[in-house]
């Protein structure tokens, strides 16, 4: 399977769809979150779908009813306008990475693989994990390390890559481990190891500036009463959908009017973050940090 879908069932419903409405998949990697929204569509519905990977392509979705734009969503208001889709009725996001780019060795985002350090989504960008570790400064690593991964000894872990570079390049997903044997916390090595792939991933991507592109123009898009659906993985990123449905703004302060009322964007279908039950988990083990979050557009 390209990619299991996380809480199918749950997203979709939060979406609350008009069988005659505009949707958007804004992360359509194997469609199992389109297909499902297909099935409640109507003769006159439509689904517009985005996935920045040429490798989604393959699972694209012969109906009517449905468009797939091999584009970032950070681009999600410019071609909703060019395709007169606006105002929609609910977009969904699955963040993350896909099952399939994870088992993908070749692609570099899974530390169980030995394989070139790379960690693009979009195949066709120039700035690669890769890149990152070869040419930026211990002072941009060590930031990556910290902001992106949250990790406490970046500093350290960012002078183990200078001196291991100026050595050897470092191109696989081997030799990065090599160039931070010593700085790994040994008790954690799975975990610390996450830790560090994720925070080049999420540079390489650009990740968290996608996001905020992403969840301004999506409130721009959003119809009233239009469902926001945002399925996150890890904290970072999280912590930015909660504050922007909660306030409008990422930093989670809800502002007030010249007579003291408060200005908030969303209302929230959910009041309490959803989260996988153990089947799920069960059967997905990359369901466990999924977190899901539902807003209505006031």
């Amino acid at each position: 399977m390209y990619h299991n879908p996380v809480m199918l069932s749950e997203s979709v419903d939060g979406l609350n769809i008009n069988p005659d409405g505009i949707y958007v998949d804004v992360t359509f990697g194997g469609g199992g979150h389109s297909r499902e929204i297909l099935k409640r569509l109507g003769t006159y519905g439509r689904l517009i779908a985005f996935d920045q990977d040429e490798d989604a392509l393959q699972n694209t979705l012969d109906d009517t009813r449905f468009l797939l734009l091999n584009n970032n969503f950070r681009y999600l208001k410019n071609f909703l306008k060019y395709y007169k889709a606006v105002p929609v009725d609910g977009i969904l996001a699955d963040l993350g990475v896909s099952s399939h780019q994870f088992d993908k060795a070749e692609r570099g985002f899974s530390t169980r693989f030995e394989s070139e350090l790379d960690m693009r989504m979009n195949q066709q960008q120039d700035l690669s994990a890769q890149r990152i570790v070869n040419e930026y400064n211990q002072q941009q690593l060590s930031e990556v390390f910290w902001h992106y991964g949250e990790i406490n000894n970046g500093a350290q872990l960012a002078s183990g890559i200078i001196k291991y570079r100026s050595e050897k390049e470092i191109k696989t997903t081997v030799d990065l481990k090599e160039a931070i044997s010593r700085q790994i916390d040994k008790k954690n090595e799975i975990k610390y190891l996450a830790k560090v792939f994720q925070a080049l991933r999420i540079e390489a991507n650009m990740e968290l500036d996608v996001l905020k592109e992403f969840l301004l123009q999506a409130l721009e898009v959003l119809k009233s009463q239009g469902r926001l659906v945002i399925i996150s993985y890890h904290s970072l990123e999280d912590r930015l959908v909660k504050n922007f449905i909660k306030s409008g703004n990422f930093n989670g302060e809800i502002e007030k009017d010249f007579f003291g009322n408060t200005k908030v964007p969303f209302n929230l279908i959910n009041k309490k973050v959803l989260i996988p039950d153990e089947s799920e988990i069960n059967e997905n083990s990359r369901a466990r940090s999924a977190k899901l979050r539902i807003a209505e557009k006031y």
